[in-house]
């Protein structure tokens, strides 16, 4: 049996994005059929307690420093670079229902890309990564993307853009760095965020709002199809019923 979900990733309402200017959806709270079927469809709604989730962008730019940052709430300078892929598993509660992010964290390095790669299929999120003060990094997350986006169907899958190293750069470098992070980000349609794992500052922030967003497509998802299912019933039940009733009758010889 698992443990129970930490008291600090308990999440009743949508966090807030970051910028309004760059966010997938400025409303204040969960879709009203996601709260609706959570109340009295807990149960069911423990069939969408896990999602996929997989963090690209170039070496060095400090996506495990960011990961590791949320998942074990510490910072340490001097990481090795990842190899191939590395995982974490975290535990959270969304309006009641268990909820599981399974975090892929990827190499940077062109030499294990074509690993990497093997593990992008079936993300529900995909995390682009860049350095506040590379310009160059922010220039390769488009190419990321194509290459994560590959293997996934856009139309199921939420994107967020995260600057990391907040804390590293100038308040004027930074300000120049975010004008072109959020002009990316509405054209890929990415969420933009920026967050230091040095200081933790956003990071937490981050990871709520991804992960709500997270459960509320994945509910909606389901509810799409469900709805989808009663209706393909419904139309097989009737043609049924119109069959019988132009059957023609039986008569006696």
């Amino acid at each position: 049996m698992l443990p129970p979900v930490k008291k600090d990733r308990v999440i009743h309402r949508l966090p807030k994005c970051f910028s309004h200017a760059a966010a997938l959806h400025t409303k204040e709270d969960f879709h009203p059929a996601v709260k609706t079927f959570c109340q009295t469809n807990k149960s069911s709604a423990v069939r969408f307690n896990i999602a996929k989730v997989i963090v690209v962008g170039d070496v060095a730019v400090g996506k495990t420093c960011f990961i590791s940052r949320f998942c074990k709430e510490a910072f340490e300078k001097n990481y090795k670079a990842t190899i191939g892929v590395d995982f974490e598993m975290e535990r959270f509660e969304v309006l009641g229902v268990p909820f599981s992010l399974q975090i892929w964290d990827t190499a940077g390095q062109e030499r294990f890309k074509c690993i990497a790669s093997t593990y992008y299929r079936g993300a529900q999120a995909i995390i682009v990564v860049f350095d506040l003060s590379s310009v160059e990094s922010l220039a390769h997350a488009r190419q990321w993307l194509e290459d994560a986006m590959k293997e996934n169907d856009p139309s199921s899958v939420l994107l967020f853009l995260v600057g990391t190293k907040k804390d590293m750069s100038s308040a004027g470098q930074q300000e120049d760095m975010e004008r072109e992070a959020v002009r990316l980000s509405e054209e890929l349609k990415a969420e933009y965020w920026a967050v230091s794992a040095k200081s933790g500052d956003g990071v937490k922030n981050f990871f709520f709002r991804m992960a709500s967003l997270t459960f509320e497509a994945n509910v909606l998802a389901e509810l799409e199809r469900s709805g989808a299912r009663q209706s393909s019933d419904i139309i097989k039940l009737t043609e049924s019923t119109e069959d019988r009733h132009k059957r023609p009758k039986s008569r006696c010889c």
